[in-house]
């Protein structure tokens, strides 16, 4: 597609091309779902790149960076191992501490709450190495860690007065080409809950492509 031949007949592989980059730009949130549909659907029924061009000329040609490797294969998680740590260690007596966004995790990572509470999210983490363990001690306190659908996680904590173990509505087969995670562990009195939990961003992108489905369906069907 070339604004030099703005009135040249779009193909539908055109169309599906700039409907990818609406979906990639409402999971970055620089489109709000009321103006994502009303692109998307002005993009299925242009006729001409004059008509495309348009609804992506104010978004960046690239894809998503964070978000679909979330849920991508094997490349994406790739580009998530290796760097230096920015992380070892969490402490929190009386208090609490949080690890979120597009923070390192060391191979050998130890948290210890006191209590206290600590969130550990590695939804968005890259990993210093492929294979890590995570060690929480929790003792009349909690730990919280989220970890993406897909993810390789192996939990082996004990509890004693309280809870180890993880839960969630996200059921997902473990991707193969994904880090391996091993949380383990103690909880006295107090508890450490493992969680599989999508972001924000990919609840958004899943929700944009599953209505594009949808819609294109019932094009076909009146077409």
């Amino acid at each position: 597609m070339t604004s030099e031949l703005p009135e040249m007949r779009a193909s539908d592989a055109e169309r599906e091309r700039v409907a990818e980059r609406l979906r990639d730009a409402v999971a970055e949130g620089r489109l709000d779902m009321e103006e994502f549909e009303q692109r998307l659907e002005a993009a299925y029924t242009a006729r001409t790149h004059g008509e495309l061009e348009p609804l992506v000329s104010d978004l960046p040609a690239g894809t998503a960076a964070a978000a679909p490797a979330l849920a991508a294969g094997s490349g994406a998680w790739a580009q998530r191992v290796g760097g230096p740590p920015t992380s070892k260690v969490a402490f929190a007596f009386w208090g609490g501490f949080g690890r979120k966004g597009t923070w390192t995790v060391a191979r050998r990572f130890t948290s210890v709450t006191m209590m206290g509470g600590g969130e550990l999210d590695l939804r968005e983490a890259r990993f210093e190495d492929r294979e890590t363990v995570i060690r929480c001690f929790a003792v009349m306190g909690g730990v919280q860690i989220v970890v993406p659908p897909g993810l390789n996680v192996e939990v082996s904590g004990i509890g004693f007065m309280g809870g180890f173990g993880e839960h969630g509505s996200v059921e997902s087969a473990p991707d193969p080409a994904a880090p391996r995670v091993k949380i383990t562990g103690f909880a006295l009195m107090g508890g450490v809950g493992v969680e599989r939990k999508r972001t924000r961003a990919e609840k958004q992108r899943l929700k944009a492509e599953q209505r594009s489905k949808l819609e294109k369906g019932d094009r076909k069907q009146l077409g």
